[in-house]
Order: structure tokens, then C-alpha cells, then sequence
């Protein structure tokens, strides 16, 4: 691949993520209190506001259907309540791309030197290797991220004063809150391929067409397809490593390893 043609993809990559991280962003708010510990149906009841009109519950107890949580925090917090954690997003969302492009293919190349090329082993492994490499390089900024989307108070924090909390509450290792998680969830990107691989080949089965024959509008529709169901399944299958970041990269010590916080989850909330 030449030069140019790597800054096509990367700088291609960056845009496409940014758009992506400023349009589904208050999607991920709510994904986040979801997730969180505080919204646990085995979590302290959320203080009671007394009005002449009716009690107002306060906090993340109110955190159930994603309408009425994202309808919540602009009730409460108003529009910049559903933007939480996006500078840091957008700060990561480049170097990510750029470490994973480069990791992958190096992992790549180097694979190919010593299992059959291009197979798809090679690409899994490459792919997994780069995912790891991505995510312990860019996970304070997560956590940064993790920790805003977690506020709730209208003034929130700032971006130097949450790091400073962190840094108090763990150190230096603080920033690197739920990365064992973000290891495991490197089997997302595994089976994600494995999926993909075995539906484009039976598509190709059924339409009677070989990789390299032109492809028509139909196909391509049929391949994204693929890569939909195959990234709706493995999401679902990786799921739990996710809620355990999550409870990893919350304040507090409640949470500490990977396998202890899924087993204290399932032992609390099934």
C-alpha cells in the first residue's frame, strides 16, 4: 500500500470517526449510565426532592429505557448533558485509528512471514493484536471520557480536574482502569470476523460469484448485510465486558478485576 494511500485511509478513518463520535454521542451517555453501578437495580435508592407538585427523584435510578433516560439528562442537564465526554472522544478517536491502522498492519506483515498469508488466521490475529494495541494506548483518555459521561450536575467538572481526581484516587494506574475488560473484548473483533467471513462465503454460495468477480449494487447491499448481523452478534455475545469497563472505570473501589466485578454483577443483578 503506498504512502498516499495509507493517509487516504487513515485521514478517511478520522473523519468518518469523528462524525460518528459527535452524532452518536448522546447514544453513549446513556449507554454509560446504563452500565454503571449507580444504576444497578441493587443500587441506593436515589434522593427524593419534595415539589407542591409531585417528588422529583433525583440521580440515576430513573436510568431504564433509553427514550426516557435520553429525555432525563435533558430534562435535568440540559443539551450539553448529552455531549459528556466528548472532547476526549474526539482528542482519541485519530491517534486510535492511526495505532490501529499502523499496528495492524504491521502485525500483518510479519504474520505472513510465518503462517500462510492472507488466511484467515493471519487477519484475526493481526486484527485482535492491533485492537490491544489501540486500547492500552488510548485508555486514559476513556477513562477521562467514562468519568464526564458519569456526571450528572449541570456545571460539571473540567477535563483537569477529573484527571486530577483520578490521579489521587489511583495514581498513574488509575488511568488504566478497566483495560483487563478492553483486553477481553478483544473476542468481540474475533467472532465479528469469523461471522463475517462465514455469511460473505455462503452469500457468494448462493448468488454463484467468486471474490474477484465485479460485484453489482445487489452485493454490496448483501455484504453490508453480513457485516451488520455479524457485528450485531458479536456485540451481544461480548457484551458483559463492556458493563464490567464500565464498573471499572467508575470513583470507588467496589469494582477491581475483570472476572470479580462480572461475578459480583451476576451475584447483585443476575
Amino acid at each position: 500500500m503506498s504512502d498516499r494511500s495509507t493517509l487516504t485511509h487513515l485521514l478517511a478513518g478520522g473523519v468518518g470517526g469523528t462524525v460518528g463520535a459527535i452524532v452518536t454521542c448522546p447514544l453513549e451517555v446513556v449507554k454509560t449510565r446504563l452500565q454503571s453501578s449507580h444504576t444497578s437495580p441493587g443500587a441506593r435508592p436515589a434522593p427524593v426532592l419534595s415539589t407542591q407538585q409531585a417528588p422529583v427523584r433525583l440521580g440515576y435510578s430513573g436510568y431504564s429505557r433509553t427514550w426516557s433516560s435520553l429525555t432525563q439528562i435533558m430534562a435535568q442537564e440540559g443539551v450539553p448533558g448529552l455531549f459528556r465526554g466528548l472532547g476526549p472522544t474526539l482528542v482519541g478517536v485519530a491517534p486510535a485509528r492511526a495505532i490501529y491502522f499502523c499496528a495492524y498492519s504491521s502485525a500483518k506483515h510479519h504474520l505472513n512471514t510465518i503462517l500462510p498469508p492472507d488466511t484467515a488466521t493471519v487477519h484475526i490475529i493481526a486484527a485482535a493484536s492491533a485492537g490491544l494495541a489501540s486500547s492500552c494506548t488510548t485508555n486514559p483518555l476513556w477513562v477521562v471520557k467514562t468519568r464526564m459521561q458519569l456526571e450528572k450536575d449541570k456545571a460539571s467538572s473540567s477535563v483537569a480536574s477529573i484527571i486530577r481526581t483520578i490521579y489521587r484516587e489511583g495514581g498513574v494506574k488509575g488511568f488504566w482502569a478497566g483495560i483487563s475488560a478492553s483486553a477481553w473484548g478483544i473476542s468481540e473483533t474475533v467472532v465479528h470476523f469469523v461471522i463475517y467471513e462465514k455469511l460473505k462465503k455462503r452469500l457468494e454460495e448462493m448468488r454463484g460469484k467468486g471474490e474477484k468477480e465485479r460485484k453489482t449494487a445487489v452485493d454490496f447491499l448483501g455484504l453490508m448485510a453480513c457485516g451488520g448481523v455479524s457485528k450485531t452478534v458479536a456485540t451481544c455475545l461480548a457484551y458483559p465486558h463492556e458493563v464490567a469497563r464500565t464498573r471499572l472505570r467508575e470513583a470507588g473501589s467496589k469494582y477491581s478485576t475483570f472476572w470479580g466485578t462480572l461475578g459480583m454483577v451476576y451475584k447483585e443483578e443476575g
